[in-house]
């Protein structure tokens, strides 16, 4: 093949690629504007992570009191930050999905929030408690979401 052929097919191909990657960048612009609330979420769960790790290196986790027991865990042990990030992550979801089902322009299927939820909740919770009662209460939670969502879809 001549140099002329080779190079034209080159340009056809950068060309190709860079149409491919801003048909991708406008359907990915188009699904944030579509889906203002799914933009939010990971960010505002990462600002969490960040301030939960922030205030255990500063040390101050341990003078905040939760429910009156402070970070101690039923078994005794200590509520690290990984499960207090977790758990935050986990109610952060739940808090989407309410506003997923209760705002009629934002909705979108949640099963699978939720269930990302229950298994950040239950990550979460393994340290304060015995992980038999935390899976067992969250497959009941998980088993009647979806009682409930049957339930609306029929009507």
């Amino acid at each position: 093949m001549p140099d002329h052929e080779q190079d034209e097919k080159a340009v056809e191909k950068h060309e190709e690629k860079r149409d491919e990657k801003a048909v991708e960048e406008k359907e990915w612009e188009e699904k944030r504007r579509r889906d203002p609330l799914g933009a939010l979420i990971w960010p505002i769960i990462l600002v969490w992570a960040g301030l939960v790790f922030l205030a255990s290196n500063l040390g101050l986790l341990g003078r905040f009191a939760v429910g009156g027991l402070g970070f101690e865990s039923v078994a005794g042990g200590r509520l690290g930050a990984w499960s207090l990030v977790l758990l935050g992550a986990g109610v952060i979801i739940l808090i989407e999905v309410a506003i997923r089902i209760a705002v009629p322009a934002y909705r979108r299927p949640v099963t699978g929030s939720i269930i990302l939820a229950a298994i950040f909740i239950g990550l979460g919770l393994g340290d304060m408690t015995n992980w038999g009662v935390v899976w067992a209460v969250l497959l009941i939670i998980l088993g009647l979401s979806m009682l409930v969502r049957s339930s609306f879809r029929s009507r």
